[in-house]
């Protein structure tokens, strides 16, 4: 899921070197960490939460074989 989230957060943004992907395995939920750029913020969001929403739905859709749950945290530090 890593690899997902980074190459959609990638394509969005204008600095894609500063895009950084982490993951925390726990028990019965796989958590995905996005930090981007400061300036690149509002283009991860989108208006309204709905790039966001649009990428959890996609990680979602792919994480449907695996038994865990799938969460995007965007880390706005």
């Amino acid at each position: 899921m890593k690899e997902l989230v980074e190459v959609i957060a990638k394509a969005l943004v204008d600095n894609p070197d500063e895009v950084t992907v982490t993951e925390v395995d726990k028990e019965k939920v796989l958590a995905v960490k996005l930090k981007v750029a400061p300036s690149d913020m509002g283009k991860v969001i989108g208006k309204s939460g709905r790039i966001a929403k649009a990428i959890r739905t996609v990680v979602s859709a792919a994480s449907t074989n695996t038994k865990k749950r799938v969460v995007v945290d965007i880390d706005e530090d």
